[in-house]
């Protein structure tokens, strides 16, 4: 691990730039340990998870609390913003307080923190979780159920917000497992959905997303679509 030279350890505690890959048991857990022990940070991307997958993001899902957390647009309910937070200690290098310089054209920006505020708040109400738990893991099983019944090896599934589904049988736990995956038949699929009028991530290797608008009617239909494109693949 060339200890004592290795100052972090940056990652998507659940994985959206390869497709979606869960972290195994203990992972996290594992990582959290041994940057304690090297005094190393443990910086978690969650561009894609905070918000997304709970509340709190990745780490109140998982129980591991980085060093420092990077948030994207969701924070600004879509609009370009993003950010970044950690420990005081940390945080109290960035000036004004601190000697790290750092500024950004769109920090603070009033329509996309009018727009995040809502979002929040829309995030916060009863129920909004179990809504996105529930319409993604139907929309996530239905798919690979309509895969398997045309006859093709697939694997995936979801958590809250998020879902993945690859053109393979192996169980993919990293991005060699997902470089697995049948890559023109997944240009197949993806063309045969456009056709359909459903748009999906347009690459094997991102993940995809559900929203509180999707209805149930919508997951139905995708799921009907994609039956039809995938008896024909």
């Amino acid at each position: 691990m060339r200890p004592g030279e290795i100052a972090g350890v940056i990652l998507e505690p659940v994985v959206g730039n390869s497709g979606f890959v869960t972290p195994d048991v203990g992972f996290l857990e594992g990582l959290r340990e041994i940057t304690k022990d090297n005094d190393a940070l443990l910086v978690f991307d969650e561009v894609m998870t905070g918000f997304r997958i709970s509340y709190g993001g990745a780490q109140q899902k998982f129980n591991v609390t980085p060093d420092l957390t990077t948030m994207g647009k969701v924070i600004g309910g879509g609009l370009p913003v993003g950010a970044y937070g950690g420990r005081r200690e940390i945080m109290e290098m960035i000036a004004p307080a601190g000697p790290v310089y750092q500024a950004g054209t769109l920090s603070g920006n009033p329509l996309a923190m009018t727009a995040g505020i809502k979002t929040l708040e829309i995030l916060r109400r009863p129920g909004t979780y179990d809504q996105l738990e529930r319409v993604t893991k139907k929309l996530s099983e239905g798919l690979l159920e309509a895969a398997r019944d045309a006859g093709h090896e697939v694997s995936g599934g979801s958590i809250s917000a998020m879902f993945g589904m690859f053109f393979t049988g192996n169980t993919v736990h990293n991005y060699d497992d997902a470089k697995t995956s049948d890559l023109e038949k997944f240009s197949r699929f993806h063309r045969g959905m456009l056709e359909e009028g459903i748009y999906l991530a347009p690459s094997q290797f991102e993940a995809g997303f559900t929203s509180l608008a999707h209805t149930d009617e919508d997951i139905d239909q995708t799921i009907a679509a994609a039956r039809r494109v995938l008896a024909d693949i």
